[in-house]
């Protein structure tokens, strides 16, 4: 029986060997196997709206020339935000017809996200079986955060969102508390007698 060609060439184009060496065989890079003009690649992604001009954002000046961004640079990078975020949606809805539209942000889902860090903090995401790993010092700072937003935000909530500022802080402090408390007690006991 006659044994065929392989139809495809496997090659080691690793440069280094497992102990970290330089192999005396290794592929020359890309740029030196091809000529230099095409050594080259622009990628471009293309985009679904042509006719909408790209916004120019204006080059960041350092910090000690200016306090901050001007009113024009902050409108010309919102703009470019802006169109950068249609652009990806476009792309999203392109790839995932059935998609629905993007759900706006609120100043709910930004006083649940802090909630979430500070139960996740306080070992709340814990698998069962697994021992609760808690960061007392991350739980206090998302509760301190929340706490800024309530101070910089009085009278200008919606009673909704007052009400949902204060049942997270409410709850948030409370759990912070008890787990204080245990920890406390736990570093005041003495250690069990060794038998």
């Amino acid at each position: 029986m006659e044994e065929k060609p392989p139809s495809f060439i496997v090659t080691d184009r690793r440069k280094f060997t497992s102990e970290g060496e330089l192999r005396d065989d290794a592929p020359k890079s890309e740029q030196q196997e091809q000529p230099a003009e095409t050594s080259a690649r622009v990628i471009t992604m293309p985009s679904p709206k042509q006719e909408e001009p790209k916004p120019t954002v204006p080059e960041p000046q350092p910090a000690e020339e200016t306090a901050g961004p001007s009113a024009q640079e902050s409108a010309a990078q919102h703009q470019a935000y802006q169109h950068s975020t249609r652009e990806i949606d476009d792309m999203l809805r392109q790839a995932n017809p059935g998609m629905g539209a993007p759900q706006e942000v609120t100043f709910d889902h930004v006083i649940q996200s802090i909630y979430l860090s500070a139960l996740v903090a306080m070992g709340a995401g814990t698998e069962p079986g697994q021992k609760a790993r808690v960061d007392i010092i991350g739980a206090r700072q998302s509760i301190d955060m929340l706490a800024v937003l309530e101070q910089k935000t009085k009278g200008n909530l919606t009673e909704k969102e007052q009400r949902l500022l204060q049942n997270a802080l409410f709850d948030l402090r409370m759990m912070y508390v008890e787990i204080t408390n245990a920890i406390s007690k736990s570093a005041h006991q003495p250690p069990p007698p060794k038998k």
